[in-house]
């Protein structure tokens, strides 16, 4: 319910119903703000909307979609969430009956891509018609909605499980979709936990295959098992303004799930190394939607890395990661990093081991591994100012 407060701003109410409270098998939305409880939370953050419930509705792409569909320039946050289809990440579902109807199975598969990709492409250049009604707005649905990011995506089946299919998009400087597949697997190769990738060659084009990690199949591959999913703007009670951005921060985020992970020691370790992949490959869209937490179980875990991308810059000196990342702010610098390594649970000597031993592995192995990727020669030289940065050193 969203009501508004004596001053005009947006005011949020959640309360868990009673029969869920007596289901023995309840389990919280978010292990952080919205621990299972009989109290009504109230929030004015995120325009009245609790973040748990927030990262389960579209961002930019999927709003674009969803705001076609229903021939309205701009919608509320809960009409996003009840006009968007299942496929969003996490594990909730939205309706307005108490109780709600069962999740569509029906998924795209591979072989709709070059379609999901023209479909994409002609909303990227506004050549969709308003008319809600036209055939054309109603293949919209087709594209996934409630996955985050702007770039244009699907989601699509095949025997191994669903997929995020990222398509290409004509402002693009370099093959984004083979270089995000080559960091995923750097990222891997410097001892990471990053999701598994894939690129097609579908019309032409590539397109890049995320694997979901919010879904597993049952064993009888009849249906898909959800993970609770949260972001880290959740986690750490922040809000998206870049204005308002005091709580995008490593140290807090780590902290935060030290507290509600089974195994403190080895989430820390995984967001150090993270926070290190990023600053190497100036990596400075790491945001907290960009971060998450999963829970396949009753427990909660960093989810597999994702969105790991270089931003080529012509400072040489100094480069800002999106979180602040130690005791000198957002500064991509190593001596940075290592300023709160007890926070991480790391001995300074291990945390030095770290991050000498991650440099090595992407100086040396991050254009071969591009190229292995697909990537061209003009695509390494347009992101080779990325890699470990003269001013990450000193």
């Amino acid at each position: 319910m969203i009501e508004q407060t004596p001053a005009g701003e947006p005011l949020g109410r959640f309360v868990y119903g009673r029969s869920y409270l007596a289901n023995r098998d309840a389990v919280e939305i978010d292990p952080v703000e919205l621990k299972l409880s009989d109290r009504t939370y109230e929030t004015t953050r995120l325009s009245g909307v609790f973040g748990a419930i927030r990262d389960a509705g579209p961002d930019y792409w999927g709003r674009r979609i969803i705001e076609k569909h229903a021939g309205l320039p701009k919608l509320d946050e809960l009409d996003y969430l009840l006009e968007s289809p299942d496929d969003r990440a996490g594990a909730l579902g939205f309706g307005i009956d108490v109780k709600p109807p069962a999740p569509l199975r029906k998924f795209n598969r591979t072989l709709d891509l070059p379609h999901l990709q023209k479909t994409a492409e002609a909303l990227l250049r506004n050549e969709i018609p308003e008319n809600p009604n036209v055939p054309q707005v109603q293949d919209l649905l087709l594209l996934g909605t409630s996955m985050g990011g702007a770039r244009p995506k699907a989601v699509v089946e095949d025997q191994e499980g669903l997929w995020i299919a990222k398509f290409e998009r004509s402002d693009d400087r370099w093959n984004w979709e083979r270089v995000e597949h080559a960091m995923l697997r750097l990222a891997r190769q410097c001892g990471m936990d990053a999701a598994e990738s894939r690129v097609e060659r579908v019309g032409g084009k590539d397109v890049l295959m995320v694997k979901r990690f919010d879904r597993t199949r049952s064993e009888d591959r009849s249906a898909y098992l959800r993970s609770r999913m949260i972001s880290a703007l959740t986690v750490l009670r922040a809000d998206d303004a870049v204005s308002v951005r005091e709580r995008w921060s490593y140290v807090l985020l780590v902290e935060e799930i030290r507290r509600v992970a089974p195994e403190p020691k080895k989430a820390a370790r995984e967001l150090f190394r993270r926070m290190a992949f990023n600053a190497l490959i100036s990596n400075t869209d790491d945001h907290p939607r960009n971060h998450a937490l999963i829970a396949p179980g009753r427990d909660w875990m960093l989810s597999p890395a994702y969105d790991l991308t270089p931003t080529p810059s012509l400072s040489q000196e100094r480069r800002d990661l999106a979180m602040e990342c130690g005791t000198l702010g957002r500064y991509a610098n190593r001596a940075n990093i290592l300023s709160e390594h007890r926070r991480f649970l790391l001995e300074r000597e291990e945390a030095e081991r770290i991050l000498d031993d991650m440099m090595k592995q992407v100086a040396n192995t991050w254009e071969e591994t591009v190229l292995s990727c697909g990537g061209s020669q003009y695509d390494v030289e347009a992101i080779r100012p990325a890699f470990v940065y003269p001013g990450y050193s000193l």
